[in-house]
C-alpha cells in the first residue's frame, strides 16, 4: 500500500460505483476500481441493451452528483431529457397528462450506458484512479485486507486496500463475502412479474428528419391493471418502451400470432407506433428479465467494508429511485466521511476508529429509508399499472395539489448545499406534501420520513371522508324524516 495515501478498493463499475470513486478521488484517497465486464466505452453500443431499465433521474439523483462534481452533473444533465409528467394511454387510444408538479420540476430521461460513460470519462482525468475491467473479484479476505481477482485473460492475483466497497450489484460477490463475517439479515425476493424491451425507432418530419413519435416530455404509460406498457424517450429520437406483465401471462404468448394478438387487444396504439414487425422482432429476441428485491443489514463490517446501491437494497424500477438511491448513497457516505473527519493519510495501528463510526453510522442512518424506499417501489407498481386510471387516484390528485399550494416550496438546488453537509437536516417536511414529491423532488426528506408523513395524510384524508360520508349520512336521514312527517307517513306526537 503507498505510504503517503489510503486506498480504497471499489468493486462494480456501474454507475454508482463510478460515482463512489470520483468522490473517493477528490476526498485524496487511492482508487482501485475494478469490474467483471468489458469497458463499456468500447464494447458493442448494443451490449446494454434489452437488460435495463432508463433511467429517470430526480431531484435525489442531481443533488447527489452536484455535491460530489457540480461541473460534471452539469454536462450530464445536457445528455438528459426532461419529462413533467406522466401521459397515460387508454385502451381506445386516448392520452391524459398527469404533471409531476405544480412548479414544473421533472424526471431527467437517460440512457444507463450514457450515464455510465460520462462518469467513466471523468474518472479518467484523475491520476488517482486505476480503473481495472475484466477483472472478477475470487476472494476477499477482510482480516488481512485483501482481495483476489482473475482477468479474463491471466492468472488471479491480490491486491490490498484500507477499505472496500462493494457497489457491484443485485448478486453482490462482495456482499456473500461480508455475510461469512458480517450477522447480515439478508432477505431476497422475485417477484412473479418479468419485463421485455421493445424499441419505439424515431418517426419522419415531413423534412425527412428524424422526429419523436409522442410527445418527449412525459413518461408515457399504458396502464392495464395487472400489467402495463411504459416508454421514455432517448436523444436520437426513439423510445425505449418496456413491457411489464405476470410471468404467467407472458408464458402463454408462444407464438408471433399470439403475441400480435395480444397487443392488439391490450396496446392497439402503441403497435401502430412501434411497428407490428418491429414489435414482434424485439418481443421475440430480447430477453425476458425477472425483477428482484433485496433487502439486508447491516450494510457494513468493521472499518473494513461497506456495501451500497444495488449490493444493498436492490429493489423494483416502479418508483424509478434505484439509481437515485444509489447515488444518495454515495453522497450520505461522503457527508458522513467528512463530519467523523476520516482521512485519507494513513494511519498509524491497524483500526481506525472514526472511520469504524463512519461506517456503523452509515448503516443506522440508511437502514430505514432502504426499507421504506423498497416497499414504496413495490406498492408504486400498482399505482401505474392501476390505480393512475381510478377516480380516487385522481380525487387525491387534486386535493395534494390543493393542499401542498400553502406548503414553502423547496427545490432540489436551493438545498445541496446543506446536504454536503448533513445526511438530511432536521424538520425538513413542512406542510402537506404528496408522497411522490417528497420522494422524487425534496432529497432533504429522507425515504423513512416521506413514507411515514404519507400514511399519516392518507389517514387524515380517510377521517374527513368518512366525517362527511356520515354528515352526508345524518343530513339525509334528517330530512327523509322532516319529508315523512310533513305527508303523514309518520305520526306527529
Amino acid at each position: 500500500m503507498s505510504d503517503s495515501t489510503r486506498r480504497v478498493l471499489i468493486v462494480g463499475a456501474g454507475p454508482v460505483g463510478c460515482l463512489t470513486a470520483l468522490s473517493f478521488a477528490k476526498m485524496g484517497w487511492q482508487v482501485d476500481l475494478y469490474e467483471a465486464r468489458p469497458d463499456i466505452r468500447l464494447a458493442d453500443p448494443t451490449a446494454m441493451a434489452h437488460r435495463s431499465v432508463n433511467l429517470a433521474i430526480s431531484s435525489r439523483g442531481i443533488t447527489a452528483m452536484e455535491v460530489i462534481d457540480p461541473g460534471m452533473t452539469a454536462r450530464l444533465l445536457e445528455g438528459a431529457i426532461p419529462m413533467k409528467g406522466r401521459m397515460i394511454h387508454t385502451r381506445d387510444g386516448k392520452q391524459e397528462s398527469q404533471l409531476y408538479d405544480r412548479h414544473g420540476q421533472h424526471l431527467n430521461s437517460m440512457g444507463r450506458g450514457l450515464l455510465n460513460q460520462v462518469l467513466l470519462e471523468e474518472l479518467s482525468h484523475y491520476s488517482t484512479v486505476n480503473l481495472h475491467f475484466e477483472h472478477k473479484l475470487i476472494a476477499l479476505d477482510f482480516d488481512h485486507k485483501s482481495a483476489i481477482f482473475k482477468p479474463s485473460d491471466s492468472d488471479s492475483f491480490e491486491v490490498t486496500f484500507d477499505l472496500c466497497i462493494g457497489t457491484d450489484g443485485s448478486y453482490s460477490l462482495v456482499r456473500r463475502q461480508m455475510m461469512r463475517v458480517v450477522r447480515m439479515d439478508f432477505h431476497q425476493e422475485y417477484i412473479p412479474h418479468d419485463y421485455v424491451e421493445l424499441h419505439m425507432a424515431p418517426g419522419v418530419d415531413k423534412d425527412g428528419q428524424p422526429t419523436f413519435r409522442i410527445d418527449p416530455n412525459h413518461l408515457h404509460i399504458w396502464p392495464r391493471s395487472a400489467f402495463m406498457l411504459i416508454a421514455l424517450p432517448n436523444k436520437d429520437k426513439s423510445f425505449t418502451c418496456t413491457l411489464y406483465a405476470p410471468t404467467a401471462e407472458l408464458d402463454t404468448l408462444k407464438t408471433r400470432e399470439q403475441v400480435s394478438a395480444w397487443f392488439d387487444r391490450q396496446f392497439p396504439d402503441a403497435v401502430e407506433l412501434i411497428g407490428r414487425e418491429a414489435m414482434l422482432d424485439d418481443f421475440e429476441r430480447n430477453p425476458r428479465s425477472s425483477l428482484m428485491s433485496v433487502k439486508a443489514y447491516p450494510y457494513h463490517h468493521k472499518d473494513r467494508a461497506v456495501i451500497i446501491g444495488d449490493a444493498a437494497h436492490a429493489m423494483v424500477p416502479f418508483y424509478g429511485q434505484g439509481l437515485n438511491c444509489g447515488f444518495e448513497d454515495v453522497r450520505v457516505l461522503t457527508t458522513l466521511f467528512k463530519s467523523f473527519a476520516v482521512e485519507a493519510m494513513p494511519l498509524k495501528g491497524d483500526e481506525d476508529d472514526k472511520l469504524a463510526r463512519a461506517l456503523e453510522e452509515y448503516s443506522r442512518v440508511r437502514r430505514d429509508d432502504l426499507l421504506a424506499i423498497s416497499d414504496l417501489a413495490m406498492y408504486n407498481y400498482l399505482e401505474m399499472r392501476h390505480h393512475v386510471t381510478t377516480p380516487l387516484y385522481r380525487f387525491r390528485r387534486v386535493v395534494d395539489g390543493l393542499l401542498s399550494s400553502l406548503a414553502p416550496f423547496v427545490s432540489g438546488s436551493s438545498v445541496t448545499e446543506v446536504l454536503s453537509r448533513v445526511p438530511f437536516p432536521a424538520k425538513a417536511a413542512r406542510g402537506w406534501l404528496p408522497l411522490y414529491t417528497m420522494v422524487t423532488f425534496r432529497p432533504d426528506i429522507n425515504y423513512a420520513t416521506a413514507k411515514r408523513r404519507a400514511e399519516r395524510q392518507t389517514r387524515t384524508l380517510d377521517f374527513c371522508g368518512y366525517l362527511a360520508g356520515a354528515t352526508a349520512m345524518g343530513a339525509t336521514a334528517l330530512g327523509l324524516w322532516r319529508l315523512a312527517l310533513a305527508n303523514g307517513v309518520l305520526p306527529r306526537k
